[in-house]
């Protein structure tokens, strides 16, 4: 007997992991809505993978419609607004009420934010952004690269380093990196602030493969006439090829609807609940203290899932979320490391460093082959 509704706004690791956790513990008893304008995931570090010509988007997605999971259903819809105190949910196909609303809807990105990214530059967070790089690189072949961040906080803070390093060994064995410059921007004082050890071997790595790492600033526009790119502090960089991270914002609708203080969602950093009873909020669409990386979402949405189990069940919720998750880094040579964080048991963040392997290489494969059987699966 059916004795919870919930609704799942977002298709991503938060939702994708909430769902199966349901499914699996309790899905004679809820009734689950999930709802994506997708019809298909795609893991954040297969872009890299489609961006530099080693799979194809196709390769890279897993169907929504392939989701069969007791208790849930997914649906193909546009969200057009979220009412936080009634848990309702207008799409361009319908209302949804619920008992539990879960917001997950990721970060949008707003290129518009940066002067001149859509004009002169390109972005690669995005597939479409991903996929016009696969098509551009080929022809570039000499100049200036920079592979630039243009906001205070990003999804997966080790992307601009890996694309750096791997533009590296793409043009390396294009025979053209020698014709190439290739300068990082980061508005961090290190690549991996957590972890010392991370960073120290990533910029080990740039000094190795010549690749200019220039820190705590941010790139605040492009000038296509005069090709350059200008940096917070003023300075000016002269590009022939921009990779941009752009701006990431809470979406539009969640910022209509009242849910967002400050640009993002406030939530209990235990609980992950807004200040709107029953309504969660799992994530890079929040301010809990974690990076916007789908490990975080993922490791998240276990907490809200095990609240409700043990709800539905008449049993003692879980512990705290502990803001831990690991990061794989591609350092260039089929070789990727690993890094393992914790941001939110101790005083300050910390983080252990894996050096990069075949082996976790091989581990990075099988994180991403279990997540798809473990959300697609029957």
């Amino acid at each position: 007997m059916v004795s919870t509704r919930v609704v799942v706004l977002g298709a991503g690791f938060g939702g994708l992991e909430l769902t199966s956790l349901l499914s699996t513990s309790v899905g004679d008893q809820v009734e689950v809505t999930l709802i994506d304008k997708s019809d298909s995931f795609v893991f954040g570090f297969s872009k890299l993978d489609v961006m530099f010509g080693k799979k194809s988007t196709e390769a890279a997605r897993s169907y929504y419609r392939d989701i069969a999971k007791a208790g849930v259903r997914f649906v193909q819809e546009t969200i057009v607004s979220i009412d936080p105190v009634e848990r309702r949910t207008v799409t361009n196909g319908g209302t949804y009420d619920a008992d539990v609303l879960v917001v997950a809807l990721g970060a949008d990105y707003d290129t518009r934010a940066t002067p001149g990214l859509d004009e002169a530059g390109n972005e690669f967070y995005s597939v479409e952004g991903a996929e016009r790089l696969r098509d551009v690189l080929p022809s570039f072949d000499s100049g200036h690269a920079i592979v630039g961040v243009t906001g205070p906080s990003f999804k997966c803070p080790p992307a601009p380093s890996e694309a750096a390093i791997l533009l590296d060994e793409f043009l390396t064995a294009r025979g053209t990196r020698e014709a190439v410059d290739i300068t990082l921007v980061i508005p961090f004082g290190s690549p991996i602030p957590p972890s010392p050890a991370t960073s120290k071997a990533l910029i080990a790595t740039f000094a190795e493969r010549g690749i200019r790492f220039v820190p705590q600033r941010r790139v605040m526009s492009l000038d296509g006439a005069r090709k350059v790119a200008v940096l917070d502090d003023g300075t000016e960089l002269p590009f022939d090829l921009f990779l941009g991270i752009p701006v990431h914002r809470v979406p539009g609708v969640v910022e209509a609807s009242g849910l967002a203080v400050d640009g993002w969602v406030p939530v209990d950093p235990a609980t992950l609940e807004t200040r709107f009873p029953n309504v969660y909020a799992v994530g890079d669409v929040n301010s809990v203290g974690t990076p916007k990386a789908g490990v975080f979402a993922e490791g998240a949405a276990r907490v809200v899932a095990n609240h409700l189990i043990a709800r539905i069940r008449g049993e003692t919720g879980p512990g705290p979320y502990d803001g831990r998750g690991s990061c794989y880094i591609e350092f260039g040579d089929r070789k990727v490391g690993r890094v393992d964080v914790d941001f939110l048991t101790g005083p300050s963040p910390t983080g252990t460093f894996a050096e990069p392997s075949l082996m976790i290489a091989a581990e990075k494969d099988e994180f991403g082959a279990s997540r798809r059987a473990r959300w697609f699966g029957a």
